[in-house]
């Protein structure tokens, strides 16, 4: 049985309350001081200022860090049609170095879903500038929804 589809606003909708059940419950994102700019079906948008606790050895922003920004905002768009849905692969290119104070913005733009298989190819810049890193994460959708019940589209 397929599911109706929704319309935009609709969809629109569903991907703010998934954001919001999962931002409750996302402790990570918030210990790291992310926010979340925008979500819609397929996309997200977040942020993460650069701490002097994330900076490393050479003073500037520990890779980990970046990758947890793009890794969480890749998580808030490919879960934004109420499906629960992990990563089964990821990779990362570093292409130039944050340093502390920077404000980093990770885009998170859906390639493919089809099935239960996505791509997302998120963008990690300092606000207004430079891109730091590119990343590309591979989704796969498991059993059950982020919000028990509700309309999720195919």
């Amino acid at each position: 049985m397929t599911e109706p589809k929704l319309s935009a606003a609709e969809a629109q909708a569903l991907a703010e309350a998934t954001a919001e059940a999962m931002w409750s419950r996302d402790r990570a994102a918030q210990a790291l001081g992310m926010k979340i700019v925008r979500v819609q079906p397929g996309k997200a948008l977040l942020t993460m200022a650069v701490r002097s606790d994330m900076v490393n050895g050479h003073h500037i922003c520990h890779g980990g860090m970046i990758f947890t920004l793009a890794d969480t905002a890749f998580a808030y768009a490919c879960n934004s049609y109420n499906k629960n849905t992990v990563a089964s692969a990821c990779h990362i290119d570093f292409l130039a170095p944050a340093k502390e104070g920077d404000l980093l913005e990770a885009e998170a733009i859906e390639q493919s879903a089809s099935g239960r298989t996505g791509v997302y190819d998120i963008t990690v810049r300092v606000a207004g500038g430079k891109t730091v890193a590119l990343f590309r994460g591979k989704s796969y959708r498991i059993n059950g929804e982020v919000i028990a019940g509700l309309q999720a589209a195919d």
